[in-house]
Formats: C-alpha cells, sequence, structure tokens
C-alpha cells in the first residue's frame, strides 16, 4: 500500500466530467460571487459552527486558532472522535490543516484532495493549494494583526510542527498560545461521537514473539546501557503501548489499537488508560494489585500531562521519541531532563522481528495469498459477465479474508481501481461513486488484512484482455523494479534511501518514474505502515529481522495505473566470500499477471528468480489450496506459476484467453482442411 491518505471523491472528476473539476489548480467549482452562492450538493453549512468557534476566540483572547487533522497520538487513522478539522471544515480528506480567524476561515491541502475539498466545503472556507508551516505562517501574518494571539492545541502539534511554526512566527509580535482545552471540542459539543470504549484484550501466548515482561526487561536494559542514563521511557505512539504489553482493541481504523500511554521506569511501569475497558483477566495479566518491578500501575488516561510534569519535576531523564511525542507532552518537560531520539527505543525494538514473530507473519502471509488468489479467480470467472464494479470487488476480498482463520478485518481501505482510476494511487471506490471492472482494462488491488498472527499489504494489477504493447512494456519494467530491489544484495545497516533506486532504474531506462515511496514497514497484528522501517530519508537503517514492502509503480494520468507490491522479510545474506550482507526474502506469495509481462525485456537473471519465486510459491500455497480442497484455485495456481521463457508468449495469455485462442485457432484450421 502506497503511505498515504485513502480517498474517493477524486473519482468525481473521471466518472461526473465536470468540466471545472481538476487535478492541478483550475478553476474552483464552487461559485461563491454570486447570490445565493454556487456550490455542490456535497458541499457542508459550516456557518452556525463557525460562529460558535469565533465566540470561543473571543472567550479566550485569541485572534485565530489552528485545526490540524491528528490525534493526540499523532496517528495515521483517526476515530470518528477526533476528526475535528472534517467536522469543522466539511473537508474529509487525510491530510489537510485548518485555520480560523475572526473573519475567515482557510485550509490547506495537497493536489490529491482539492477537488474532493472543493465539492465538500462551503463558501466559508478558502481552499489553499499548498502544505507545510511556511504558507499557513503567510497567512496568519497576512491576516491576523500585529500582537495577535494564534491559539492551537498542544496535544495536536507534533514537535517539529511546533518548532517550526513557532520559528516562522519569532520577530512578528504574534505569538502561539496553547489551550489544552480543545475549542472544536467545545463547539462541538454533544453531537461529538464518544470516546471509544470496546473492551481491551491481550493476545494468546501463540501470537506473540515475547511476553510483555521480556519486552519491559530488554527496554530496561537499553535504558541502562544509554549513556545519557535516563530514568523513564516514555511512549505516546498507539502501537508502541500496544506492542509492549501485547495488548489490542478497535479505537481506530484498521489498526487494532486503544488510547493510551505508557511512562516507564527502572522502578516502575505506568500505563495510562481508561481502566473501565480492563476485565479482572487483563488486570491479573499486568499484575495491577501490586507494586513490584513488573507490576503494571493503571493510571486515568487524561492525567498524562499532569503525571509527566510532576514525574519529571524529580532527579530524572526522560527518553522519548520525537516524531510521535506530541508538544502536549514535551513542552512539560525541562529541556535539561530529556533524552531525545527521533524514535522511542520501543519503535526500534518493535521493527526487528524474532524468529517467532517472523513465523507467525509468514504464516498469516500464507492464508492471506489463499485469499487473493480466491479473489484473483472469482474475478476471472465474473469480470466477463458484466457483474463487478470497484466497490463489489473490494467487498469480496474483504469478505474471503474474512474467512480466513484468524482474520480481524482489513489493515487499511482497499484500493479497488479500474482503467483511469487506477491512474490516482490512492484512489478508493465509495458505494455511491465507482466504476464497472472490463475486461478492455487494467484492474489494480492494493489490499491487505489484520490476522492476530500478523498484518498484511498486497497489490496486483491484472488485465483479463489483451493489453497495449505499452501497457505490457510498463507493466514489466515496474516488475523488472520489483524484482533489482527484492533480489538486492548489500551491506548491513545500510539505510533504505541508499537503494530504493533500484525499483525504479528500469523505469528510468525509458523514461518512466512513480511519484510516491518505495516501502514502508509492516507490523505484527499492528500497523500496516509500521514506522521507522523502509526506504525513505527519515527511515532507519535495514536490519535483519525486519519486514518491509517493495512497490514500484507507474501510472499514465487518464489511462491506467500499475503497481506491484510485496512485503519482504531481511535476513542475511550468503555471499562468495562471506562479510556481513543483507537480502531480502519476499512473504507475498501471488502470481504475478502473465500476458502483463513481456519476457523479452527481462534479463536472464530476472527471468531465474520469477522462475524460482514461482517455484516457492507451488511449494507453499499449493498444499494448503489443496488441503482445503479448493481445486479451481489450484489449477489456477499451476497455470499462472508455469515457467517463463522468453519465448512463452502462449503461456502469458491468461486461463480464459488461452481457451478462447485455441478455440479460435479449432476453428481455423478446421475450415482450412
Amino acid at each position: 500500500m502506497v503511505l498515504a491518505g485513502l480517498w474517493a471523491f477524486l473519482l468525481c472528476a473521471c466518472v461526473l466530467g465536470h468540466p471545472k473539476q481538476t487535478t492541478s489548480g483550475g478553476e474552483d467549482m464552487r461559485n461563491c460571487s454570486v447570490t445565493p452562492p454556487y456550490l455542490p450538493v456535497t458541499a457542508v453549512n459550516t456557518t452556525a459552527r463557525l460562529k460558535d468557534l469565533r465566540q470561543q476566540l473571543e472567550t479566550n483572547g485569541l485572534d485565530a486558532y489552528i485545526i490540524p487533522d491528528t490525534d493526540a497520538h499523532l496517528s495515521e487513522y483517526l476515530a470518528k472522535h477526533d476528526e475535528r478539522r472534517w467536522w469543522m471544515s466539511g473537508f474529509s480528506g487525510s491530510a489537510g490543516n485548518a485555520v480560523v480567524s475572526k473573519t475567515k476561515a482557510a485550509l490547506w491541502t495537497d493536489s490529491r484532495y482539492w477537488i474532493q475539498a472543493e465539492r465538500q466545503m462551503d463558501c466559508n472556507w478558502e481552499l489553499h493549494k499548498e502544505v507545510g508551516a511556511s504558507p499557513m505562517a503567510t497567512w496568519i501574518l497576512a491576516e491576523i494583526p500585529a500582537g495577535g494571539r494564534i491559539g492551537f492545541d498542544p496535544f495536536l502539534f507534533s514537535i517539529d510542527t511546533w518548532k517550526s511554526l513557532d520559528l516562522l512566527l519569532q520577530g512578528t509580535n504574534r505569538s502561539l498560545v496553547a489551550i489544552t482545552d480543545n475549542l472544536v471540542d467545545q463547539v462541538w459539543g454533544t453531537e461529538r461521537p464518544s470516546l471509544p470504549s470496546q473492551p481491551i484484550y491481550y493476545l494468546q501466548e501463540n501470537f506473540i514473539g515475547s511476553t510483555w515482561q521480556d519486552k519491559v526487561t530488554e527496554i530496561r536494559n537499553q535504558m541502562q546501557k544509554h549513556d545519557k542514563a535516563p530514568t523513564a521511557v516514555l511512549l505516546s505512539a498507539l502501537d508502541e503501548t500496544a506492542w509492549l504489553f501485547n495488548l489490542r482493541s478497535d479505537d481506530v481504523p484498521y489498526n487494532p489499537f486503544f488510547y493510551s500511554y505508557t511512562l516507564l521506569t527502572n522502578s516502575s511501569i505506568r500505563l495510562f488508560v481508561n481502566a473501565s475497558r480492563l476485565s479482572n483477566n487483563v488486570l491479573q495479566y499486568l499484575n495491577s494489585d501490586c507494586t513490584d518491578l513488573m507490576c503494571v500501575q493503571i493510571e486515568d488516561y487524561g492525567q498524562i500531562r499532569e503525571s509527566v510534569q510532576e514525574y519529571a519535576s524529580g532527579d530524572v531523564r526522560i527518553w522519548l521519541g520525537t516524531e510521535y511525542t506530541t508538544y502536549g507532552l514535551y513542552g512539560v518537560i525541562p529541556q535539561e531532563k530529556l533524552v531525545e531520539d527521533s524514535y522511542s527505543p520501543v519503535m526500534v525494538t518493535k521493527a526487528v522481528k524474532n524468529t517467532k514473530e517472523q513465523e507467525l507473519l509468514k504464516a498469516a502471509h500464507v492464508r492471506d495469498a489463499v485469499a487473493v488468489i480466491r479473489y484473483l479467480v472469482w474475478l476471472e470467472k465474473n469480470v466477463p459477465q458484466g457483474t463487478v464494479d470497484e466497490f463489489s470487488g473490494a467487498e469480496q476480498v474483504n469478505k474471503f479474508r474474512g474467512e480466513e482463520e484468524f482474520s480481524s478485518g482489513p489493515s487499511f481501505e482497499t484500493i479497488s481501481a479500474s482503467g483511469l482510476n487506477a491512474a490516482l494511487a490512492h484512489y478508493s471506490p465509495t458505494k455511491e461513486i465507482h466504476r464497472s471492472l472490463s475486461q478492455d482494462e487494467m484492474y489494480l488491488l492494493d489490499s491487505g488484512g489484520q490476522y492476530w498472527d500478523g498484518t498484511t499489504d498486497i497489490t496486483r494489477t491484472v488485465h483479463w484482455g489483451i493489453p497495449s504493447s505499452f501497457q505490457k512494456e510498463a507493466y514489466t519494467r515496474v516488475l523488472m523494479g520489483n524484482i533489482d530491489l527484492c533480489r538486492l544484495v548489500f551491506p548491513s545497516s545500510t539505510s533504505g534511501r541508499v537503494v530504493e533506486a533500484f525499483a525504479r532504474r528500469a523505469l528510468w531506462e525509458a523514461g518512466l518514474n512513480y511519484g510516491h515511496g518505495t516501502g514502508h514497514g509492516i507490523g505484527n497484528f499492528l500497523s500496516v505502515h509500521e514506522w521507522p522501517v523502509g526506504f525513505q530519508s527519515s527511515n532507519i537503517a535495514m536490519t535483519k529481522g525486519m519486514f518491509t514492502s517493495i512497490e514500484p509503480g507507474y501510472y499514465q494520468d487518464g489511462e491506467f495505473g500499475i503497481r506491484i507490491e510485496d512485503v519482504v522479510l531481511v535476513v542475511e545474506a550468503q555471499t562468495k566470500y562471506g562479510g556481513s550482507f543483507l537480502a531480502f526474502e519476499v512473504v507475498s506469495l501471488v502470481p504475478y499477471s502473465r500476458n502483463l509481462i513481456d519476457t523479452s525485456l527481462l534479463l536472464p537473471e530476472q527471468l531465474e528468480y520469477l522462475n524460482q519465486y514461482y517455484r516457492t510459491i507451488r511449494q507453499k500455497i499449493g498444499p494448503e489450496l489443496q488441503r482445503r480442497d479448493l481445486k479451481q484455485e489450484y489449477e489456477w495456481l499451476l497455470q499462472n506459476t508455469e515457467p517463463l521463457s522468453n519465448n512463452s508468449s502462449w503461456a502469458q495469455l491468461p486461463a480464459s484467453l488461452t481457451v478462447l485462442v485455441a478455440a479460435s485457432l479449432a476453428s481455423v484450421l478446421g475450415q482450412s482442411l
């Protein structure tokens, strides 16, 4: 899955063909200069909400208020309870920040969401087609007079965001004012969705790699070895606490997390959470009825700021990761008592899976491959009948995954995109807006599942008819990039960004490229985008035991899109002369689209790699399909993992097309006899 927010409204530009709908900064589809203003029917009336918020500005002596799109843990996905910017502006996209002054309201978002914002926001709002702290600061300086006070919720500001904006406003006679009682929440009132209240549960022993006691001991050992001798580790990201204690719940979409913080010291373990969600069994599991080194003290979630501030008043040093700690906590710790790294020791430790965790994730990918293969077979049967659309397809693949053992729902919103919609890298269909699947178009499926033993993410692009020569070349070059990176051998401790270009080389040679990242980490029944692993500049160096996706692509605007994504495990490489080198082991086990592969472009080593990969799929997935008596799926697997060669054009045809060609050939031969 490409690391970015998922969205659907961009499809409207393709399906409905509105002349003003562009993604390149064209004319706004809203007409606010006429009376009454012309607005799309999807626009949300925010007049009353803005009036109430401006009353809060007056009450608090503020000239403006900043509304980021995040929660107190800087999460990728938000619960309804935390969708403040969406509620205030009407804009539901997953990226964008808003500022409301006494007379104006403005929203900043990137090009993926311009059309969506124009369709959802009324004329109370200005749309700014830029992102980052600098454009926002420029607007604030233009709209807010000298001496102005700009309010913000410190629990919704990352440390970097606060530092950047504070620096931009320094010397301007405007000041940032932290307001811990969120003003949007004040206005939202009783309409605001309630906090999640589902039970928090612990994972059974067969689904974990280490006990929580072992994990706590490991982190404490790292504290003792640290040259700055931290006395505590503060955990703010939701997956950190979930991983540390092997606890899960369902507070945010697609991720099995729960609202929590942890303050781990050399002598105590303090878990900040809603205690009413913990059963007696969970409390017993956490040893919460004692105060020893391995007893978890349950404290109120809402008291985290006061508790950290109180702890920081002593002779202590608090170790935290700046990427996932908000200014709301960072700001109450004296600078001399901070031990800062980009990522906490829990985040870094979690990224390296032990042997059992590796086996669990591999097992999840075997079952996930069965679900995806069942879906691909189902598509081959039903797409020619004209009965499948993007949305029903997404529902069907989710259904197949839901039937797998240990399933716990999708790991993100399924990207099910046909034809020109696949050119939108983060497109997802809705029940109301979608296209039908056709034999004459390419189809891209980027999907994943949550299982008790692991998280999955895989992308396959297929074509059921006869693709154009350019489509085949583009697909093959994407596949070549996938292969080149997957088969790479590289020195230990190499950063992903150093080797990322291998996934692009085959595309670059033809003057092609893609505009998204090449991969991301993945968790054990945790986040589908698990930091800090991947191929970006902010990711940490590759280490044995890490899992990452590899997902090159190509997108022909207005026509088609291609992405091939596999999850790989970082392993020790076996080299001729030894040394400390690493390689990737692919754990995604679904064949590629044969009729889209131009084998004449493949180098011999790429072709051998591909055929070895197919042998692996047969060995690992074939027996599972046979065990379940999935005969059609097994036959499909055999056909689609036949060895490829540089003149295997006949073998590259999909099964349905092979039958059609064979019948046509027989007819021609019969007529000629």
